[in-house]
């Protein structure tokens, strides 16, 4: 497996290009690295998708972007074998302004609790859940 087979994935054009500089630091130019809309349609053995966002407070185009269910879904539905899904905490008990916001926070809650065992209203993740 190489960097030809890994594909990142983060909502934000500011964060491709954050990521991109650090892989090339790190020698690993080779990854793929875009917002959701470059990849549809494509996929690689592992997909890796950046929320790019510390807590719900600092989300830079509101939370129905950031955790719309089709982004998300393309974003996951990349990988062919494993993929990874890369943000805060904070992100689970963002405050919400709308019942679409609390439906789509509700979402992650219930992607993470499905993906790790652990809950969210349990307090914090064990070491090595959704953040790796």
């Amino acid at each position: 497996m190489g960097p030809a087979d890994v594909l990142v994935v983060t909502p934000y054009n500011a964060q491709v290009n954050q990521i991109r500089g650090a892989l090339a630091a790190a020698g690993l130019g080779g990854v793929e690295v875009g917002t959701v809309d470059k990849f549809q349609g494509r996929e690689a053995a592992v997909a890796i998708f950046s929320l790019a966002a510390s807590s719900g407070a600092h989300v830079p185009r509101r939370l129905d972007f950031l955790l719309d269910r089709h982004r998300l879904n393309v974003a996951l539905s990349r990988a062919k074998t494993v993929a990874y899904l890369v943000g805060s905490p904070a992100l689970l008990t963002s405050a919400v302004q709308t019942p679409e916001q609390l439906r789509l926070v509700n979402g992650l809650c219930r992607l993470v609790e499905t993906a790790t065992g652990a809950t969210a209203r349990g307090g914090p993740f064990p070491r090595g859940s959704w953040l790796g």
